[in-house]
């Protein structure tokens, strides 16, 4: 099995965001904002954060304005510098992906996860790469996913734990052997009928995969809702791979829900030093506390 460094990570945004209509109309749902960044930048910190070097967007039709987010604003720097306003103007610079780290290329059809990643392959080329799900929110769970991917080799999964009740709503894996919070992965199945889920570990929108799942994805058979799916595809793969489960240490916000989108809200804005007490103040005083 390969021990190359993972140094790509591959971030599906072609989505339509539907569940967010009408303020999805004329804004990807990736950049709507929590407390003051975007959800796609939170996203992309976890990535820096656990080193990742190469960003590979797969956008669609209207999602210009994230290669905007991720070039230089000439214009706005200048108006910062001048106004004086040093502050923003290096969290911008901060914010900034160096020349020629991010790379975009386009899903021209809303095919399914599985094709998202594929339309990638040419970017990644022959190397493991990682998926990052835009839409859930994970402080450090990628850093942890590649000192896992380190340790054990061969694919990785971010697990979660929820109520065996819930678990007809995701991804699920069948877990073997543990080795600390990595797990050994024997199986896995999408959206089980109630009361036949092989576990309580959902698969959390975060992955670490070997090049071989190109292959796969290339044959573009249809699963679940008529998409291409990554997960039938990672099955396949599991046939002559190991796969390996990390149950993250932390918590995930699902910001494609409603309520998960409000809750990473109050979370995030909470960890705010400058926010947190006049934040929690007004929201016991809305909640009647």
């Amino acid at each position: 099995m390969s021990a190359k460094k993972i140094r790509k990570a591959v971030f599906p945004v072609a989505g339509l965001g539907t569940r967010f209509l009408p303020a999805t109309k004329s804004v990807p749902k990736e950049m709507m904002t929590v407390v003051d960044r975007p959800v796609l930048q939170w996203v992309v910190d976890e990535a820096r954060e656990a080193g990742i070097e190469q960003l590979i967007f797969v956008t669609g039709r209207n999602k210009a304005v994230i290669e905007d987010h991720f070039d230089i604003a000439y214009e706005l720097e200048a108006t910062l510098k001048e106004r004086g306003k040093l502050k923003e103007l290096e969290q911008l610079q901060r914010d900034q992906p160096p020349a020629g780290m991010a790379s975009f290329t386009r899903q021209q059809a809303p095919l399914g996860l599985g094709h998202a990643v594929w339309c990638a392959r040419e970017l990644v080329g022959n190397e493991p790469f990682a998926v990052m799900l835009p839409d859930m929110l994970s402080k450090g769970c990628m850093k942890q996913m590649v000192a896992s991917y380190e340790r054990h080799g061969g694919n990785i999964i971010a697990l979660e734990q929820v109520p065996m009740d819930q678990t007809h709503q995701y991804g699920v894996v069948a877990v073997g052997a543990a080795h600390g919070r990595t797990h050994e992965l024997t199986g896995m199945i999408e959206k089980p009928a109630k009361g036949t889920a092989p576990s309580n570990y959902i698969i959390s929108g975060r992955y670490i995969l070997q090049p071989e799942v190109f292959d796969i994805l290339s044959a573009k058979e249809k699963g679940a809702g008529g998409e291409i799916q990554l997960t039938d595809a990672m099955i396949k793969l599991m046939a002559s791979q190991k796969f390996f489960g990390l149950h993250y240490d932390g918590r995930t916000y699902d910001t494609g829900s409603k309520i998960g989108f409000l809750t990473a809200q109050v979370a995030y804005g909470l960890e705010r030093a400058e926010l947190k007490d006049e934040f929690l103040a007004e929201i016991r005083r809305i909640a009647g506390l």
